[in-house]
C-alpha cells in the first residue's frame, strides 16, 4: 500500500524570525527609505543622503534603530504570518487566490495594529540622525523608547499612526504572501521550477515589485504621521492633502529606495522563511 503523501508547512513563528534576520541585513536600506520619504524641501538622491549621514554620523549610524527594527518585526511579522499561516494551513483542501488575499488581508490588520508602538519607535529612532543634536530624542533602544514614549506622551501616541499602519499592513500583505504564494504556485506547475531557493527568489522578487507598488503611497503618509511634531496635522486628510501638494509623485516619494529595501527583505525573509520550513517545519497529510 503506497503510503500517504505529506506536505511540510511552516511553524506560526518562522515568518517572524526569517523577518527579524532579514531586518538585520537590510535595516540601512530601511533608514534610507525614511530619511528620504521625511525631508521637505530636499531632494536628496539616495548616494547623497547616504553619503551625508556616513559623514556627518559615521557608518555606524546606518544601523540607528536596528532594536526597534528587529522588535518591529517580532512584532507586526509575526503575527501577520503568524495568523496567514495558520488560516491557510487549517483551510480543508486547496485555497483559491481569493481566498488567501481575505487571510492575508486579515492577518495584515492584526499585524498592523499591533506592530505599530515598535513601528512608531523604528521611524523616530531612524530619523534622529538627520536631526540637530538639542532635537533628537536619543533613545537607548526600542524598550527605552517605548517607556518614554509611554511616560511622557500617553499610551495613545503610542498607537499614533495605526489606522494607517493598519491599511498599509494589510496591503503589505496581501502584496507579499497572498501574492508569493501564487506566484510560487504558478511557478512550481513549470517542468524547469521545483520547490527551491531559485523558486523561492523568483517568487519573492515579483511579489515585492507588487508589494512596493501598492504600499508605497501609505508608507509615505504613515511615515509623515509617525515622525510629525504635535499639531503639525490634524487628521488623516491632512496628511493627505499636505502630501499632495507635492503632486502626484508626493505619494511615491522614494520609491527606488523603498524598492531597494523591500525587495532585499522580501527576498531574504522568504528564503530564510522557506528553509525554515524545510528544514524544521511539520509534515501533514496532503488533502485532496
Amino acid at each position: 500500500m503506497e503510503p500517504p503523501k505529506t506536505k511540510r508547512i511552516s511553524r506560526w513563528y518562522f515568518g517572524g524570525c526569517a523577518s527579524a534576520g532579514a531586518a538585520c541585513i537590510t535595516h540601512p536600506l530601511d533608514l534610507i527609505k525614511v530619511l528620504l520619504q521625511t525631508q521637505q524641501e530636499r531632494h536628496a538622491t539616495l548616494p547623497v543622503m547616504v553619503a551625508e549621514v556616513v559623514r556627518t554620523q559615521g557608518i555606524k549610524a546606518l544601523y540607528n534603530g536596528i532594536s526597534a527594527s528587529v522588535l518591529r518585526q517580532m512584532t507586526y511579522s509575526l503575527t501577520r504570518f503568524g495568523i496567514y499561516e495558520y488560516l491557510k494551513n487549517s483551510a480543508t483542501g486547496p485555497t483559491s487566490f481569493l481566498a488567501r488575499i481575505g487571510m492575508a488581508s486579515v492577518a495584515g490588520a492584526a499585524g498592523g495594529f499591533i506592530g505599530t508602538p515598535a513601528d512608531l519607535i523604528n521611524v523616530r529612532m531612524q530619523n534622529d540622525v538627520k536631526l540637530p543634536p538639542d532635537h533628537r530624542r536619543n533613545y537607548k533602544h526600542a524598550i527605552d523608547g517605548l517607556f518614554r514614549v509611554l511616560r511622557e506622551e500617553g499610551i495613545a501616541k503610542l498607537f499614533s499612526g495605526a489606522s494607517m499602519a493598519t491599511s498599509r499592513a494589510i496591503v503589505m500583505t496581501v502584496g507579499q504572501l497572498s501574492t508569493y504564494d501564487q506566484i510560487k504556485m504558478v511557478l512550481l506547475t513549470m517542468p524547469f521550477f521545483t520547490d527551491t531557493p531559485v523558486t523561492h527568489f523568483t517568487s519573492s522578487i515579483l511579489a515585492a515589485s507588487i508589494a512596493t507598488t501598492l504600499t508605497q503611497p501609505l508608507d509615505v503618509m504613515k511615515t509623515r504621521a509617525m515622525n510629525a511634531k504635535p499639531g503639525e496635522y490634524t487628521d488623516l486628510f491632512h496628511i493627505f492633502v499636505h502630501t499632495a501638494k507635492l503632486g502626484p509623485l508626493g505619494f511615491f516619494k522614494g520609491y527606488v529606495p523603498a524598492f531597494v529595501r523591500l525587495g532585499p527583505q522580501t527576498v531574504l525573509t522568504f528564503i530564510f522563511f522557506e528553509q525554515l520550513r524545510l528544514h524544521f517545519g511539520i509534515d501533514v497529510p496532503v488533502i485532496k
